[in-house]
């Protein structure tokens, strides 16, 4: 990674202009392809790498591969696409129904479901953008508008659970008559949308690993659960003519709903705030590094998510003076590939002659 794609990581540099292979920056930006351990020189033969000097004593090694971000995105986009569709047509049948039956539990569900379709298309626009290729001014290409879009979901669904609780507070002091059959009828008609919607996204996308897909997935099943809801809520109206189920289910609903989306929302916050992905030990990383033979220590060791599946690493190697820069630089590659399976990294490699300022975080 340079400058131009960190512009708020650099530092001042005296390099020793005799010895330039002290000084070393490598970008593997290929996930998917990377040498063997034990044949590491084979495996550096192989990338074709290619060595830039400069004046100044610095040497770039980019290996020659490209990135594939979007494997699953095919399948993420046709399984929203199924979505989409479902959603916005049972988002009418419940709207009417609502209005029809007067049952807050299905208005709320209809309006879920508007949300969900909201969701469903922002996530959609979200893959678009994401496919985008990089540029000069974007280096990363536009992989964060998934995660912006995740943490959008995740508000709308907070937005409405307030609503429908602050409704179903004044509609539980004063319970309207609901036609509680017919919509049990339209409810259950939701619930099998709901979960052919969800189905779909689980068969044909990424909900477990794609924050974006998660996001959508649970707009999804918090619909599922109004519906379920609704249903209980006209049992016991038509059984008991007990109209306060209606709002107390509405809001039991909701909060469940507050849960999952509170969740998902501070996993996109720590995505933002670039903080270390849950699965990576930054601790075990420095050690494993610094392990290394010739590696004397680790410094400036950052860890982040660019989005869901794309993790990058930067850091410092000050290694012992006589050491093989071009080997430690290999080796520390393939172990943050084959280790923590992070395959964009930028490894700095320094000896006692290199000074640079110290980032102060």
């Amino acid at each position: 990674m340079s400058n131009q794609d960190r512009p708020d990581h650099q530092h001042d540099h005296e390099h020793d202009s005799k010895n330039p292979a002290e000084h070393a920056h490598t970008h593997d930006k290929n996930p998917g392809q990377g040498a063997d351990r034990n044949n590491t020189n084979a495996g550096a033969q192989s990338k074709r790498k290619q060595t830039h000097n400069h004046d100044h004593g610095h040497s770039h090694g980019h290996g020659g591969h490209s990135h594939s971000h979007g494997g699953g995105s095919s399948g993420n986009r046709s399984g929203l696409l199924i979505a989409l569709i479902i959603t916005a047509g049972i988002m009418v049948l419940q709207f009417f129904g609502g209005l029809l039956t007067n049952s807050l539990a299905l208005l709320s569900d209809s309006g879920h479901m508007l949300s969900d379709s909201s969701a469903l298309a922002l996530s959609l626009l979200a893959i678009w953008f994401a496919s985008k290729p990089a540029s000069l001014k974007r280096t990363f290409g536009f992989h964060r508008f998934e995660i912006l879009a995740a943490l959008f979901n995740g508000v709308t669904l907070i937005a409405i659970a307030i609503f429908i609780t602050v409704e179903a507070w004044d509609r539980f002091w004063d319970p309207p008559t609901v036609a509680s059959n017919s919509m049990i009828v339209i409810a259950v008609i939701g619930l099998l949308a709901n979960i052919a919607s969800a189905w779909f996204l689980m068969r044909k996308g990424d909900v477990k690993g794609n924050v974006n897909m998660k996001s959508a997935y649970l707009h999804v099943i918090g619909d599922a659960l109004g519906s379920v809801g609704a249903i209980i809520a006209g049992i016991l109206m038509s059984l008991f003519d007990w109209y306060r189920a209606d709002p107390i289910i509405s809001v039991i609903v909701s909060l469940l709903i507050v849960k999952s989306a509170w969740g998902m929302m501070k996993s996109t916050i720590h995505i933002l705030m670039e903080g270390t992905p849950p699965s990576v030990d930054p601790e075990s990383v420095r050690n494993d590094l610094q392990s290394l033979p010739g590696v004397i220590n680790v410094h400036d060791l950052h860890i982040w998510t660019i989005t869901s599946g794309i993790d990058s690493m930067t850091c410092h190697l000050l290694v012992e003076d006589e050491s093989d820069s071009g080997v430690i630089l290999q080796k520390a590659l393939l172990l943050m590939k084959d280790d923590y399976e992070i395959e964009h990294c930028t490894i700095q490699i320094e000896t006692s002659k290199v000074n640079h300022a110290v980032l102060g975080i």
